[in-house]
């Protein structure tokens, strides 16, 4: 298995378990906030298809540089980024929500999950992928849905009042997270740390995972849940129990920041005593 496969393995399961949340619910259901501020049931699973969709229209303008696919619909795309950097992907989400029903937009997030892993497994190994930021490969643009994916799964799990389900899928979330950490300190207007760092987190199942130098004096240790919900910004750092050493580790902490954009301002603690 290549890590490509891995990766859309579990991108796979965890859009099911996603979707295993959404499938009974009528239209009122589809229409019950999260915790996302302004965005309901509908909004974020439109956003997941639109996302997907887009993903597979970034492939196929790639691929016609080498000779094939289509590059008319990306360029569409590039243009409204152009028009509206800040604000375009959400106009996207929050436009189909309006204009689709629920079931009808369960229906093509089926269908644009199954097209992106279909497409993504016909990109010629080496071939990066055009994206807004830079040129991604197609193991990293899946590792990218899979992020997203359980993301906002976690705020449509909360919406509805379900406890999220846990897994050691988000070994992939964690190993984004550790990947983008220059991201979030230049994202911040910080400069980037000059050492590396380790990170040991305990998966769900109990596994250790780590990454960076074992002797490295920056560290930052605790459960991978946590930490997963630090760089997607779905918990305040005051409500996890993860632990910095040194003061690079420390501050990345307080900036994590794993999706592109403009840098978050993340949740409200809920434990205002905290646990840093």
């Amino acid at each position: 298995m290549t890590v490509l496969d891995g990766v859309l393995a579990d991108l796979k399961a965890e859009g099911e378990y996603v979707e295993s949340l959404v499938a009974g619910l009528d239209e009122p259901g589809w229409r019950t906030a999260t915790p996302a501020e302004g965005w309901d049931i509908a909004t974020t699973i439109a956003h997941l298809l639109w996302t997907d969709e887009t993903s597979v229209k970034a492939i196929d303008g790639t691929l016609l540089l080498n000779g094939e696919g289509d590059k008319a619909a990306w360029d569409e795309v590039v243009m409204k980024a152009f028009a509206d950097p800040a604000g375009f992907v959400d106009t996207e989400a929050f436009d189909l929500a309006k204009t689709h029903t629920g079931a009808d937009l369960l229906a093509r997030w089926q269908e644009s999950r199954v097209a992106l892993d279909a497409k993504l497994r016909t990109v010629p190994d080496g071939q990066k992928l055009m994206w807004f930021g830079p040129p991604m490969s197609p193991a990293s643009m899946a590792t990218a849905r899979l992020m997203e994916t359980w993301a906002h799964g976690i705020d449509v799990a909360e919406g509805l009042g379900l406890v999220h389900e846990q897994s050691d899928r988000i070994r992939n979330v964690a190993s984004l997270g550790h990947r983008t950490r220059n991201y979030s300190f230049v994202n911040s207007g910080l400069e980037k740390p000059a050492e590396d760092f380790r990170v040991e987190l305990t998966l769900p199942s109990g596994e250790l995972w780590t990454a960076g130098p074992e002797d490295a004096a920056q560290r930052v240790t605790g459960p991978a849940y946590d930490f997963c919900l630090l760089v997607t910004q779905r918990r305040h750092r005051a409500d996890l129990a993860l632990v910095a050493t040194g003061a690079d580790a420390d501050k990345w902490l307080d900036i994590a920041q794993a999706f592109a954009g403009p840098a978050g301002g993340g949740r409200e603690p809920m434990n205002q005593g905290g646990n840093n």
